[in-house]
């Protein structure tokens, strides 16, 4: 079996001649199939604040990987996911070492079809955490507090 692997290219042209403040951080990224991005520096550290930036791309590829893993393991359970909303929160503690993301907290709103089983649910939820890719490539703590709601939920849980 071959290795999966993926590309990426980084560009950016500039100077960095004036110093520390003033070279742009804005770089062009490149993902095959040819998808360009122009990606930047967290604003705090002089980036465009309307450009994505590395961190926030971390994130985002850690929940995005928890979504797919999740919906993957609700499938071969026979379980009907209907909808997924997960609004991520990477935290990045300012330190005098080197600075990492230490924590992603994932807080999905999971909804389910009428009859579904909510422990299950939260069951399939660990079993997409054990499975994702991203997780078991950080060094940062991922916590997971998925809300499952089921339609037309009357608030009681199945």
């Amino acid at each position: 079996m071959r290795d999966h692997t993926y590309r990426t290219t980084i560009s950016w042209a500039g100077s960095t001649g004036a110093g520390i403040r003033h070279f742009s951080r804005t770089h062009r990224a490149v993902v095959d199939p040819g998808i360009e991005l122009e990606v930047t520096a967290d604003p705090h550290f002089r980036g465009d604040p309307d450009r994505l930036n590395p961190e926030q791309l971390l994130v985002l590829a850690a929940s995005s990987c928890q979504l797919l893993s999740f919906l993957g393991a609700a499938a071969r359970a026979g379980v009907d996911v209907l909808s997924y909303e997960d609004q991520a929160l990477g935290t990045m503690p300012v330190t005098r070492g080197p600075m990492s993301i230490t924590e992603i907290r994932l807080r999905p709103r999971i909804g389910v079809a009428a009859g579904t089983d909510h422990e299950q649910v939260r069951e399939l939820v660990e079993e997409g955490h054990r499975n994702c890719f991203i997780a078991n490539s950080l060094n940062s703590r991922i916590e997971i507090d998925p809300s499952i709601e089921t339609a037309a939920d009357d608030g009681r849980e199945g």
